[in-house]
């Protein structure tokens, strides 16, 4: 039987995993064998200029938290697992699906996005989405044909009237 440092250890652990989840936007639970270790602080390090972490925690523990917040990830929680936390939403995915094309050892199981479970398929989707930067350059330029539309028409508006 388990000593009570021991389970007092655990649930300190469980504690922590469950405050990590809430408190990231996302989490990406990712299957890392196979990478050797440069590669893995290659994508340790390029999750955290995205200010994002990565942990390896014992499936069970992970399995406590989960359950302590209402969350059920199936079979996701197989095998060996990652978790990428983060607290924004979209970089983290961007970074670990362009990683996992690279290297084909690591496979992406599922993630936490906002609170809510999401699928593999929802997370390609948001793999895909722009950086801030070029959504904002596509709402500029959108802007800036609007503005340019109505200078023309008021300019041929002028002439007729001229006339």
């Amino acid at each position: 039987m388990a000593s009570d440092k021991i389970l007092d250890a655990k649930k300190e652990i469980v504690s922590e995993i469950k405050d990590r989840i809430s408190n990231s936007s996302s989490v990406i639970f990712f299957d890392y064998l196979g990478l050797s270790v440069g590669e893995t602080m290659e994508l340790r390090k390029k999750l955290k200029e995205s200010n994002s972490d990565i942990k390896i925690y014992k499936n069970t523990l992970v399995k406590r938290a989960l359950d302590n917040l209402d969350l059920d990830l199936g079979d996701v929680m197989a095998g060996p697992n990652a978790m990428s936390l983060s607290t924004d939403v979209v970089e983290p995915i961007k970074i670990i699906t362009n990683y996992a094309k690279e290297h084909k050892a690591l496979e992406i199981k599922g993630g936490i996005v906002d609170g809510s479970v999401s699928s593999l398929e929802e997370l390609a989707k948001l793999a895909t989405i722009p950086s801030r930067e070029g959504l904002l350059t596509m709402l500029a330029g959108g802007m800036i044909g609007i503005v340019k539309d109505l200078s023309i028409c008021l300019h041929l508006y002028s002439e007729q009237k001229s006339e």
